[in-house]
């Protein structure tokens, strides 16, 4: 699931949703829109990825901005670094905006 579509009630998210493994979903450059506040606090209470969101981070949402760079973890995590946004930032906290 991702954040535009929450009905489910969690933040268990769809690594590689449309890309697949290992693809960027928003490659270096793409202009994205970061999650509702009330995505992200349950994502960050979920807590169960790599490099976990921030409690600060969660100052950050609904904004746009643009990705400056993408990692990826073993099992297809898709990690992005946000231009002017501290923080990492995963696939499902994000969209196109």
């Amino acid at each position: 699931m991702n954040w535009q579509n929450t009905e489910a009630g969690d933040a268990q998210g769809n690594m590689g949703k449309t890309t697949g493994v290992n693809n960027a979903e928003f490659p270096v450059g793409t202009t994205v829109k970061i999650a509702n506040r009330k995505f992200l606090e349950d994502f960050l209470e979920a807590g169960q990825y790599h490099n976990e969101l921030e409690p600060e981070q969660l100052d950050y949402a609904d904004r746009k901005t643009t990705v400056a760079k993408v990692e990826f973890f073993t099992g297809g995590d898709e990690i992005y670094t946000l231009e002017g946004i501290p923080g990492v930032w995963h696939e499902e906290c994000l969209s196109h905006a």
